[in-house]
Formats: C-alpha cells, structure tokens, sequence
C-alpha cells in the first residue's frame, strides 16, 4: 500500500470511530438480572396500610381521607382513578395488582405492567437533571441512578425519583388523599434478595404536602419461575359498569341502562335531551 492510500485509511477509520453510530459494546453483566415476570407473592400485602401502618396525615387531608372512606361505604368510587379507566399513576401501578416487567438498557429502565390498560415507566439513567417545564402524567418524570453498594464492581440498587405527577391518583382504594398542589415526589429503592436473586423489594418513600413526614412501605415481588410466562393485556373500558357524570357516579345495569349506585341518588342532569311520552 502507498503512503497516500494508508494515510486515506487510517483518516476514514479515525472518521469511523469518530461517529455516533458506532456500536458501543455493553457491560449488562454489572446490572443485576431483573428479567422474568414479576408478581406478588401469595397472601402478601400490597396496599400500603397494611405495610406501612396509618398515613401521617395532616388534619384538612385525614378530613378528606374519612370522606373518601364514608363514599366508599355509601357505594361511591371514593378516591380510586381506575374506577372509571383512569390509570392508577404512581405509587398505587407499583402495588403489583398485575405481574410487571423490567427492561434493563444502559441510559433507561422501563417497567411495564397491564393495570386498567397497559402502564408503563421510563426511568432515566443517563445521568440528566429534572426538568423544569415537564408534562404532568400518571406516572411521572422518573430518574434513576445506578448503585454498587459493597464496590465489587456489579450494581446492586436502582434509586430512582419521580416528580411532576398528575392527579387525580391514588395510593391503593383506602381513600389516602394527596395534596392538591401537583407537588408530590416520590423516591424508590428497587433491588433483590442478595439470598434469593429470584425475589426483588421495592422500597417506596412518598413526599406529599398532605402528610406530616415522609410516608414509606416495601413492596415484595417474586420471579415467576416460567421461563415463558403468560402476559395478560388488561382494557379496562370492555366490563366497566362505572360511569361518572359531574363528580357523581352511575352504574351500568345489565341491560345497558343508567342506575344509582347510592341509595336515594339523583339521576344526571339531563337538560340536553329532549323528553319524551
């Protein structure tokens, strides 16, 4: 080869590995294996009374708290989002009422979970600030970041935090209110058993101007030992009878027919149709 030519290679290979496009290999040996289908083990909790005891309420929330369960009581929705196909937002789509998936890649961790329709996450991990202008969703603007806990070199925690959620959302159908501000974040910690790779903990810690300290529980899941699992897609709006009109809620009869789910309800208002014999 002539001086000239080799000079041309070396600068088109230098060119080459200049560029984004070039395949970068991946370590995923140092991230923990998070694959399978993740489910809540039999006869274990998953709303968060039971795991993490009352709410630390604040005197105006815990007023709105008992409203919610005397709704409940009378035949209400109380403060439960997915009552009418509205998804369960965080914290309440971590409680595990469906298996989940988590898909590990280098700057995001997706988790997925078919709960009043499929929800799903993107946690950041690419090493970016919070926004200051993100849209409010149900899920939130989550980032995370990576933890070696005892410097073997391989990942052991995901922390992540999640702002900019949007309401309405709920914790579990106990009625826990939030505050109305828009303001809740919310941080995890997500790692497994280092006795038993096959089961994963959750460590959920909300910050909500409706509680007078930090409000936390541990969320248990195990692996489904089916290398094969069955996914079920959930669509919440094939079988719902709930119907919501003005702040009131409605059942769907067999029939198809509108009918009160409260004793002595009024019917909706019904100025726009036109009356009949």
């Amino acid at each position: 080869m002539s001086c000239r030519g080799a000079i041309r290679a070396a600068a088109f290979i230098a060119a080459l590995l200049a560029t984004p496009c070039v395949a970068q290999v991946v370590d995923f040996g140092k991230y923990p294996n998070l694959k399978g289908q993740w489910v809540r083990p039999p006869g274990n909790p998953n709303n968060w009374i039971p795991l993490a005891g009352p709410p630390p309420l604040t005197p105006e929330y815990r007023k709105v708290m008992e409203n919610n369960v005397a709704d409940v009581k009378a035949g209400g929705p109380g403060l439960w989002p997915p009552t009418f196909c509205i998804p369960a937002g965080m914290p309440a789509m971590m409680n595990l009422y469906e298996p989940m998936e988590i898909i590990v890649l280098p700057e995001t961790t997706y988790i997925l979970i078919s709960h009043t329709d499929d929800s799903y996450r993107r946690i950041y991990t690419d090493g970016r600030e919070f926004p200051t202008d993100a849209a409010l969703t149900y899920a939130g603007y989550s980032i995370g970041r990576w933890v070696d806990e005892d410097g073997d070199g391989k990942y052991d925690v995901l922390e992540v935090e999640t702002r900019f959620l949007k309401d309405p959302r709920g914790y579990d159908i106990s009625g826990i209110p939030f505050a109305n501000d828009n303001q809740t974040r919310i941080r995890e910690r997500i790692y497994l058993d280092k006795a038993d790779p096959n089961t994963l903990y959750d460590e959920i810690t909300v910050f909500d101007h409706a509680l007078t300290r930090p409000y936390s529980k541990t969320q248990k899941a195990i692996r489904n030992p089916n290398p094969r699992p069955v996914w079920i897609a959930n669509v919440c709006s094939e079988d719902n009878i709930h119907v919501s009109i003005e702040n009131e809620q409605y059942y769907r009869s067999a029939d198809g027919k509108l009918m009160p789910s409260k004793k002595n309800q009024a019917p909706p208002d019904l100025r726009y149709f036109k009356k009949t014999q």
